[in-house]
């Protein structure tokens, strides 16, 4: 249960701000997994298999602190700060980020919603990743489709943000967002924006967004790539542009959920794939006028008992990518079962394959490294805590 605490119990720093809120919130996950990886990539000419402590394997480990103050006629002020670590080691995650899985400040109103300004989730995770089994607790991270393509794993976030999200009308909210470049004479030097929408009826849920981020870490203009912008330090692609879309849908009945999700991006004066996000150290280079991903999921999850899960997904991923056609067939199992309310315990394994002649290694994110070919196996053990 999450514990509401009054902010001079936690930190002698919060004391003053105690005053001016009616409650702040100490909340919290914890994600452990001893994970088994064939074929891991050493250097270009050896790689194994691999046995590794985990962290964050399906939910990345964090903690924060969210609180609101009570304004008045259904408007509160609002803030989050949450923290990213690696529960194996103890470092902050998100690029060593203080607060860089989220971090905002803002007004909500029970009539029209919420304006927000900080480091935020953009559009496409806010509407399309909970219908896909990378953006849920039935998959995670190793679920997400190759390289985190379309940020349904959330890899990046959106600096310098500002920051709108309606009310709930009858099941239908949309939302949409914008980062600022913070630069002078540069506004639109590595910024970003996004929009999106669902619409819940019964057990149907259906949503929509995009989102483009402009002159995002380009490596051939790297003189003029603004470091301070929308995204920086956890970018996945190095582009002067990258436009994102996608739309999903499941519908949930009895203890059975199934769905379908599509995504595609599309890059223009890609210069690389970043070290976070192909498994290889240094990233990879690929000079390209354009490049263009389509993901195609499918997926399911059944509760066999109030405690127990299952959950799988297939994702079919094609690519052209500095003028080769690439295309990737990626299989996702889970089960997990509850021993409380806050506590389970889950294994869940992943197989990827790209083809044979691919000019990328497979790669299931979050394991650490690339495979030495086009396949590549994670099986995972975990356990999980929320507090």
């Amino acid at each position: 249960m999450k514990k509401t605490l009054m902010v001079a119990a936690l930190s002698g720093v919060f004391v003053t701000a105690a005053h001016a809120q009616s409650s702040v919130t100490l909340y919290g996950l914890i994600d452990a997994g001893i994970t088994y990886t064939n074929n891991q990539r050493v250097s270009a000419t050896q790689h194994g298999a691999n046995v590794a402590m985990t962290s964050g394997s399906v939910n990345g480990s964090r903690w924060g602190l969210r609180g609101a103050e009570d304004l008045g006629g259904g408007l509160k002020a609002i803030f989050t700060l949450e923290n990213g670590f690696g529960i194996n080691d103890g470092t902050l995650k998100q690029n060593s980020r203080m607060f860089g899985r989220q971090a905002f400040v803002g007004l909500s109103s029970d009539q029209f919603g919420a304006v927000t300004l900080g480091r935020q989730y953009d559009s496409v995770v806010d509407y399309v990743a909970p219908l896909a089994l990378t953006g849920t607790q039935y998959g995670g991270t190793q679920f997400a489709h190759p390289f985190d393509n379309d940020n349904l794993n959330n890899s990046f976030r959106i600096n310098n943000s500002a920051k709108y999200q309606s009310a709930n009308y009858g099941g239908f909210k949309f939302g949409a967002l914008y980062g600022f470049s913070n630069q002078a004479a540069g506004f639109a030097n590595n910024r970003a924006y996004s929009a999106g929408a669902s619409y819940n009826w019964g057990g149907l849920n259906l949503a929509a967004a995009y989102m483009q981020l402009n002159a995002n870490g380009s490596t051939s203009a790297a003189a003029a790539f603004n470091s301070g912008g929308a995204v920086s330090g956890d970018n996945t692609f190095f582009a002067q542009r990258q436009q994102t879309w996608g739309a999903g849908a499941n519908y949930a009945f009895g203890p059975a959920t199934v769905g379908l999700v599509y995504s595609q991006t599309n890059l223009h004066g890609l210069a690389g794939i970043s070290q976070a996000a192909s498994g290889i150290s240094g990233g990879i280079g690929l000079p390209s006028n354009s490049a263009q991903f389509q993901n195609f999921e499918g997926n399911a999850r059944y509760a066999l008992t109030p405690a127990l899960s299952i959950a799988a997904a297939y994702t079919y991923t094609r690519a052209n990518l500095s003028s080769q056609h690439i295309h990737w067939n990626q299989v996702d199992l889970q089960t997990a079962y509850a021993l409380s309310k806050r506590t389970d315990v889950y294994l869940q394994g992943v197989y990827q394959a790209a083809n044979e002649d691919s000019i990328v290694p497979a790669y299931i994110n979050g394991v650490g490294n690339a495979s030495g070919n086009n396949k590549q196996v994670a099986v995972t053990a975990g356990l999980r805590h929320r507090f």
